[in-house]
């Protein structure tokens, strides 16, 4: 009877393993399922400064190659319409367009740590790509509630030479469909810098997608919240569409 109790325990654990993926495993399903081939979008982006000031504006994005190439162009307000930025190489290579000066300026390389106009996104965080899985070491933390959902929380470290974009980031995802909830970002000191949260999930063309995004900067209490008003990830590019060229149009 204890042989028969030892066997069946043993069991029991073998199953529940190969239910449990590792960490690896859920970065790359949240890698995928965040990283279609191609999109185009229209959105609108409310800044609330530290001071309480609010901004808004609206714009169009497109993304292809997993979001390796993307280009976003501002349409409202009128002062800035027309204002493009084009993002190749997952946000290594960055060009911006001013309608006022007509022309194209390519940003040093270290500009895609900067906040995209203004807001409390950088160029970083709008890039595609397989980041975390190529710069981070991934480990669950535990499973959780998140927002009523039950989540598995990561804990990904950034890998000192491979340039990771934060030390630290935690993350929540579902395990309903392997998509993140939530994410709070951090420096060297451990201090959490920002928090992303990610809410309004529905499923456009069988991809999940969060039509809601509210990114707080905790140390100069801003936040920036992203909406999505129309998106689709049948769109594909016409040759030569992610040019520079293209940013003026």
């Amino acid at each position: 009877m204890k042989v028969k109790l030892f066997v069946l325990i043993l069991v029991g654990v073998s199953i529940l393993s190969a239910q449990t993926p590792t960490a690896e495993e859920i970065v790359d399903r949240v890698t995928a399922i965040m990283s279609p081939e191609n999109s185009y979008s229209k959105g609108s982006q409310t800044i609330i400064t530290s001071s309480g000031k609010e901004r808004v504006f609206e714009f169009e994005s497109w993304a292809a190659e997993k979001g390796k190439s993307s280009m976003t162009r501002y349409t409202k307000p009128a002062a800035i319409r027309g204002q493009a930025f084009l993002m190749l190489n997952n946000a290594d290579d960055i060009w911006s367009y001013f309608p006022r000066t007509k022309r194209v300026r390519k940003l040093a390389s270290h500009a895609k740590k900067q906040k995209m106009q203004g807001s409390d996104f950088t160029y970083e965080d709008m890039g595609g790509g397989d980041v975390f899985q190529k710069k981070f070491k991934s480990t669950i933390l535990s499973e959780e509630t998140k927002d009523g959902d039950l989540a598995w929380k990561i804990q990904m470290i950034g890998i000192p030479d491979k340039d990771p974009p934060h030390p630290k980031i935690i993350m929540w995802v579902r395990q309903s469909d392997y998509y993140p909830v939530a994410l709070d970002y951090y420096d060297g000191k451990d201090f959490n810098t920002k928090s992303l949260v990610l809410s309004d999930i529905q499923v456009i063309e069988s991809f999940p997608t969060a039509m809601t995004m509210v990114m707080t900067d905790n140390k100069e209490r801003s936040s920036t919240t992203m909406k999505t008003l129309e998106i689709t990830y049948a769109w594909k590019p016409t040759k030569g569409f992610f040019s520079e060229r293209n940013l003026k149009k």
